[in-house]
């Protein structure tokens, strides 16, 4: 039975390899059901391996929609997952994410490397600066992203960012808290103003 979901589609951002803890691929195959159960669409990278592979699947597996947005170059890297709904190629990096964040109505980050990290703390300074107001929501298994939050706490600490800007993101234990969290979470306008940037 599916659950009614204020938020229609929400957008992960994860890691695209096989060489991360399987467990890891196990809370993105959580999550990806827990979408689906509820009628939220997931918004993501495009990428049919590592937790990217795994969130699309399960989404897809228990009967969910699944849009990818890739990059051209990225088609054979990062394996574009054909089997998604939707799958949409774009000419760059900067295209794919602002693509993303336009689909969606909220951010969940899973484990992943520099790319996760990047895509991050570019929506995060988007509403930092106002153009969106889109919740996003980090889910930190067994303390994985622990020392990111040490970082952000630093840099409230040293003035370079202001105290509320440890609030842009919350950080939770697991797929279950992240959805209550999103759901409880006010949102803004669901366009980000990418033109103002």
């Amino acid at each position: 039975m599916i659950k009614s979901s204020s938020l229609k589609s929400i957008c992960v951002y994860c890691g695209s390899s096989d060489n991360g803890p399987a467990a890891h691929r196990e809370l993105a195959r959580d999550l990806g059901r827990r979408m689906a159960a509820n009628g939220t669409r997931l918004v993501y990278g495009g990428g049919r391996v590592g937790v990217m592979g795994a969130v699309a699947n399960a989404v897809l597996d228990a009967g969910g929609t699944v849009t990818g947005v890739i990059p051209d170059f990225l088609m054979q890297r990062e394996h574009g997952h054909h089997d998604v709904t939707t799958l949409e190629v774009v000419a760059n990096m900067h295209e794919r994410k602002a693509r993303m964040a336009e689909l969606s109505d909220a951010f969940i980050v899973l484990p992943g490397g520099l790319g996760t990290l990047e895509e991050l703390f570019e929506i995060m300074t988007w509403r930092q600066l106002g153009l969106h107001n889109k919740p996003i929501v980090l889910i930190n298994p067994d303390g994985y992203w622990d020392s990111l939050l040490g970082i952000i706490g630093d840099m409230v600490a040293a003035g370079y960012a202001r105290p509320e800007c440890a609030d842009l993101v919350h950080f939770v234990a697991d797929p279950a808290a992240a959805l209550s969290t999103l759901e409880a979470q006010p949102t803004g306008p669901t366009h980000i103003e990418t033109g103002r940037l």
